[in-house]
């Protein structure tokens, strides 16, 4: 049983190639998804957003490629390739491409013990 899905294993990949920009669009690819963790590859399209929003878990954004706007409990964060935000449970949080750009979305959910 395979838990990171939907790509090669076991193969040397350039993740940032696993997902493509396409026009006027926010592409993703769920990598991994369960009670505890979810891993998803974005593309987003200059000038597309996810508008504010919460989560229930922490989440850590990976910009692979380009540019992104971050707000983060009102607060802007510019990411460029190489950078890491921690957007902190219950906090909220949107996501806006000033140019096109890809990123990797890992959120750590809580478990009942905590």
């Amino acid at each position: 049983m395979a838990f990171i899905k939907n790509i090669e294993h076991e193969t040397v990949l350039p993740l940032a190639e696993q997902v493509t920009v396409q026009p006027g669009q926010i592409v993703s690819r769920t990598l991994a998804q369960n009670k505890a963790v979810s891993v998803t590859l974005f593309a987003f399209d200059k000038g597309e957003e996810i508008s504010t929003h919460d989560s229930t878990g922490d989440a850590m954004v990976q910009v692979l490629e380009g540019k992104g706007k971050f707000t983060v409990g009102g607060k802007e964060h510019f990411c460029c390739a190489g950078d890491v935000l921690i957007m902190p449970a219950k906090v909220p949080h949107a996501v806006y491409a000033e140019e096109s750009f890809k990123m990797l979305l890992t959120v750590v959910f809580p478990t009942e013990q905590e």
